[in-house]
């Protein structure tokens, strides 16, 4: 089933989870600290990027589908660079904030076109930071198409049960990238996400094709889930439903940088399910705009473009 750039541009995607602030700092790297066998970078730009959910979203609008944000930040200087850089890029930003956040930044330290160090700034929700936004939750559940759940494990989808039942009654797709080895919280989704290894956390590791078919089946029927997708990095992509299973090969292209490849996945099968696909049809190009993704450095994205050449 084709699906036009009209059709497309009316999808619309509700992304509600983790944000976090992509920062790049790069610099020439000519010699060795004379304090510690460390390299000292001398950093000459700096760069900063939609991370988490944030980039989820991203992705959703590259693609050329609307998408709405929900999520809770700081009141920091790294909140509020977030949302202006979201609000730029065409997102429709819900920030709720709470002054006891710290709004997760993760620094990357490039040089030499590698990274050379990676600090992470994020403190977890005492309480849980989302029940807050249930009435907005609410109120934008309605002039959406689809719904998408982005759980880093920060803290802000503990509770996201009762949001996947509003969104349940209403009738919309829900979509879940998940973290943790506890998927009880995501019953009746209508798909979840997993990697291999977010996957054997839950289910144990698998000898074989069949036993992972049947231990998949198995969790996706005890979750009420209407689809399992694993992503399989260089096996490609596997599909559980109803109907069974159904499997796409990964794309061989060169493989530079796998930093985001799940988001843009999740936010391709979301955008097009929005959009009027089924997950079955919605496949294929979900795992084409995964490999074109990891062929691009850092959290990067895919256009509509791209994603139908």
């Amino acid at each position: 089933m084709k699906i036009s750039q009209e059709q497309m541009s009316q999808a619309r995607v509700l992304v509600v989870g983790d944000v976090m602030l992509d920062r790049y700092w790069y610099g020439a790297v000519d010699r060795i600290s004379p304090e510690a066998p460390v390299p000292v970078v001398r950093v000459t730009r700096e760069e900063d990027r939609n991370g988490g959910a944030a980039n989820v979203a991203y992705n959703v609008v590259t693609l050329g589908a609307q998408a709405s944000l929900l999520t809770v930040v700081g009141d920091d200087e790294a909140s509020h660079k977030l949302e202006a850089l979201v609000a730029q890029t065409g997102i429709q930003p819900h920030f709720g904030r709470d002054a006891t956040l710290k709004t997760t930044v993760k620094l990357r330290v490039i040089g030499r076109q590698q990274q050379l160090l990676r600090l992470d700034f994020e403190n977890t929700p005492q309480t849980e930071v989302l029940a807050s936004q249930t009435a907005t939750f609410a109120s934008l559940l309605p002039v959406h198409d689809a719904v998408l759940f982005s759980d880093y494990g920060k803290g802000g989808l503990a509770h996201v049960s009762d949001m996947i039942a509003r969104a349940r009654a209403a009738g919309k797709p829900i979509l879940i990238d998940p973290k943790g080895s506890d998927y009880t919280r995501y019953q009746h989704a209508t798909c979840i996400t997993p990697n291999r290894a977010e996957l054997q956390q839950v289910i144990g590791p698998w000898q074989n094709e069949e036993e992972l078919h049947s231990k998949a089946q198995q969790l996706r029927q005890n979750l009420g889930l209407d689809a399992l997708l694993l992503t399989r990095s260089e096996e490609g992509m596997t599909l559980f439903d109803a109907q069974g299973h159904l499997h796409v090969s990964a794309h061989a292209l060169e493989v530079f940088d796998v930093t985001g490849a799940g988001d843009t996945v999740i936010a391709t099968l979301a955008a097009l399910v929005a959009a009027g696909l089924s997950m079955r049809d919605a496949l294929p190009l979900a795992n084409r705009a995964g490999g074109l993704v990891v062929a691009k450095f850092g959290t990067a994205t895919v256009s509509f473009k791209e994603l139908m050449a």
